[in-house]
């Protein structure tokens, strides 16, 4: 019996970005958002330094595929103001939503008091403005909505917390700074591939069917955790009713490069770019190291949520 097609086709030259294509010290590439800025892409991206602290670079790109890095880091841990005592340790992990002209930024920003994520924005990326802290600590993985309901702002996000263990919660904002009128809206899943944790990916896709949100789940094994991509289709009107989440995962590590490296077995999303021919190219850290894509055809990804659904949970209707 012939294996099913993969849901994401891994680009043949994978890993597309190492340490080695950046023109300053770095001991990895990872974990980048991505977004089409005109008609190149723009990607920001997660580096190590070897003090073990990460900043954030960026690269271009003409097809998606080829980048080319700038010579000096995006954004850097801020030495001074408001925000220099929040990212006194490094700031990682950066989404991308472009909304009404800008392109605004979350990114999480580490401290000796826990991680906060912050939130920037640019509308050229060359300029930065860093507009304020919109967590608390512990907390980090927020993907914005790139849309307004009811007037409202909305983003998924992931508190760290064993009360309801690392799950995906949904909030509102009337201004992008302040935010409340939380609640959980995605768990993990009892003796699943996601069993440990979940957590936001991607910044959420709008199609016909509803919001597709690529997030990553994580399986404990006798040999350490696994990092894998799943996906979940929010209604277009309420994003905090789930239609369907896909009871399959995505993707999974296998490439040399996805099962060995700085942490071993990881592919973890931060960035996906939706094409006009209705395919996605999603990019994935591998092993935390490496920099990886692949493309998938959005009505599948979005059929296998609807399709393959896992059994509902109460808390995914609850308003």
């Amino acid at each position: 019996m012939r294996a099913k097609e993969p849901l994401v086709k891994r680009h043949k030259k994978n890993p597309i970005l190492t340490r080695d294509d950046v023109p300053y010290p770095v001991e990895t590439v990872h974990n980048a958002g991505v977004v089409k800025h005109g008609e190149r892409y723009v990607m920001l991206f997660r580096s190590h330094l070897r003090n073990g602290r990460s900043i954030i670079g960026i690269a271009e790109s003409p097809d998606g595929i080829h980048f080319k890095v700038r010579p000096e880091p995006f954004l850097t841990p801020a030495r001074e103001g408001p925000f220099a005592l929040s990212e006194e340790y490094g700031v990682e992990d950066p989404r991308i939503c472009a909304m009404d002209g800008d392109y605004l930024i979350t990114y999480s920003a580490y401290s000796r008091h826990g991680v906060r994520v912050a939130l920037a924005r640019t509308r050229d990326f060359v300029t930065l403005e860093r507009v304020a802290m919109i967590t608390q600590a512990d907390s980090r993985n927020v993907v914005l909505f790139p849309a307004r309901f009811q007037g409202r702002y909305a983003r998924l996000d992931r508190p760290h917390s064993e009360i309801s263990p690392w799950s995906i919660w949904i909030s509102y904002s009337p201004d992008l700074i302040h935010w409340g009128d939380s609640r959980v809206l995605l768990k993990p899943e009892a003796y699943h591939w996601d069993e440990m944790k979940v957590g936001p990916g991607a910044t959420p896709i709008r199609t016909d069917k509803g919001w597709l949100n690529i997030f990553h789940g994580v399986f404990r094994t006798m040999d350490g955790a696994i990092y894998r991509l799943g996906v979940a289709l929010h209604d277009l009107e309420d994003p905090g009713r789930i239609r369907g989440i896909a009871d399959d995962w995505i993707l999974q590590p296998e490439d040399p490069w996805e099962v060995t490296g700085y942490v071993h077995n990881v592919v973890f999303t931060c960035g996906a770019v939706p094409e006009e021919d209705g395919t996605v190219k999603i990019y994935w850290g591998g092993a935390d190291t490496v920099l990886c894509m692949g493309t998938a055809v959005l009505e599948e990804l979005v059929d296998l949520c609807l399709a393959n659904p896992r059994p509902e949970t109460p808390f995914s209707a609850e308003k």
